[in-house]
């Protein structure tokens, strides 16, 4: 699994620039199903070139943990309620690593089920040549709390943050905080970057995607939420891409939604569809 985190300094520039809106759809229902909308406009001080899918940032997809999620296991599971925390979290470096340690030793017994396993054999597993994760225990992450356990179920680090008044996304794993929003970096003439930020599909699992069961993206029943994606994940996005390139994003984001015509994500597209034929 790979976590894009927010790039270094690029060559700085002195412009300021605005965002270059998209084409307007003037119509969905003959579009490719898979049709995305995409914005791209220039970073005010860097020397970069941002890329956002507003499709996915203008649904109105939601996290759906403990309320109809289905896992990412072979075969549908929500009565286990472990969302995507079955395999464990994916590190992207020392930083994040020791960020979360720092964060597990506020945690008590009574926020995390598996404190005292943690207290004899950490919070870490490392393999030689292969990424670091978090430790599993009994066949799912260890910050993950089971169904049953008198501080409720889901990942105890989540839990903590809220009941020390925080983020949530301050306490957990990078991968954890990001999805289902992912940020692809790359340098295609050797100078300017190229960011992208766009919704984790089940292809970006890599081989092992192909097994899931389920996938929230392509779940019509995590497209209900009551505002789109860029505004109750605001604070995500921001950590992805910063507080100056989040201001331009969502003024041109405002202005599309208050446009209307906006190209609904495939997902509810299909939906429709399905509807139709039925």
């Amino acid at each position: 699994m790979t976590v894009a985190r927010p790039a270094g300094k690029a060559p700085a520039r002195s412009r300021t620039v605005s965002p270059t809106p998209i084409v307007r759809a003037e119509t969905w229902a003959g579009s490719p199903a898979d049709a995305h909308e995409w914005v791209s406009f220039e970073d005010p001080v860097e020397l970069r070139t941002w890329r956002f899918d507003v499709t996915f940032l203008l649904s109105k997809w939601q996290c759906l943990f403990g309320r109809g999620c289905q896992g990412v296991l072979t075969v549908p599971t929500p009565e286990r309620s472990e969302g995507c925390c079955s395999y464990g979290a994916h590190f992207v470096d020392e930083e994040d690593v020791e960020r979360v340690r720092a964060a597990a030793r506020e945690l008590t017994p009574e926020q995390w089920q598996w404190k005292e396993r943690a207290r004899h054999g950490g919070v870490v597993t490392r393999r030689r040549g292969k990424p670091t994760v978090t430790r599993q225990v009994e066949d799912a992450c260890i910050f993950l709390n089971r169904p049953g356990f008198p501080g409720g179920a889901g990942c105890a680090l989540h839990r903590a943050a809220l009941d020390a008044g925080g983020r949530p996304m301050d306490w957990k794993p990078e991968v954890c905080w990001q999805l289902p929003l992912r940020r692809e970096d790359s340098e295609p003439d050797g100078g300017r970057v190229v960011s992208t930020l766009r919704q984790w599909d089940r292809a970006d699992w890599g081989p092992g995607g192909d097994e899931f069961a389920w996938w929230c993206t392509e779940a019509p029943e995590a497209f209900t939420a009551a505002e789109p994606v860029w505004r109750h994940m605001r604070d995500e996005l921001a950590g992805l891409v910063g507080p100056d390139v989040m201001a331009m994003l969502g003024e041109f984001l405002t202005a599309r939604e208050s446009a209307g015509s906006v190209l609904p994500h495939p997902t509810v597209r299909r939906r429709a569809r399905d509807a139709r034929a039925g």
